[in-house]
């Protein structure tokens, strides 16, 4: 059991990823939580209280709208509108519900954030916690689209997809066109992991 200086401590390590639909954050996320550990780390998704929130009020399973599966694109654009009116007035609302959800009290030494989309996001991670690493995973619109991304207006040029397009200081960028370009970056981002 931890103690309350082990939890005070923790996490020691924050990985906050950010790119756009279909540019791979949730494989990459899986393989890099895998190569860490599950008993280090473990995966911290914004949308999860989103989604949760959405599948007990329209009484659909919670874990379809967690998966790449077309329930979740049906509902996309009325959970970013409910969630946006959230952040309206608390900024950091989804960000500490999600701290909430995955690790509440602070058991593992290395959270992945394995979906930010907001300058807001990256702001609350920072304020509240040490040792926050930015990571922006990209992918050509030719790679997007061959894994099914079709561009939705209202959906594709809202603040939920374009918000951290014109931020550059990023800690790693991952190219994830293909999976040995990908692998390089992703070997530093375990590796540092691993020291900490």
């Amino acid at each position: 059991m931890a103690t309350t200086k082990q939890v005070a401590e923790r996490p020691k390590l924050i990985l906050l990823f950010s790119g756009k639909r279909k540019s791979g954050k949730d494989y990459l996320t899986d393989i890099i939580h895998q190569r860490i550990g599950k008993d280090k780390c473990t995966i911290i998704r914004l949308s999860g209280p989103i989604k949760k929130y959405w599948a007990e009020t329209k009484s659909i399973l919670f874990d379809e709208l967690l998966s790449d599966g077309q329930l979740k694109e049906q509902y996309r654009k009325e959970m970013i509108d409910w969630s946006d009116s959230i952040r309206f007035n608390d900024p950091g609302y989804f960000c500490q519900k999600s701290v909430e959800m995955y690790d509440p009290m602070h058991l593992k030494d290395i959270w992945i954030i394995s979906d930010a989309r907001r300058k807001t996001d990256i702001a609350w991670f920072r304020s509240n916690f040490k040792n926050v690493k930015t990571i922006r995973i990209i992918a050509t619109e030719c790679t997007r689209k061959d894994r099914g991304w079709k561009y939705t207006q209202g959906i594709d040029d809202m603040t939920s997809e374009c918000d951290l397009d014109d931020i550059s200081d990023w800690h790693w960028v991952i190219q994830n066109d293909e999976d040995i370009a990908s692998q390089h970056t992703v070997n530093k981002i375990v590796s540092y992991s691993l020291s900490v």
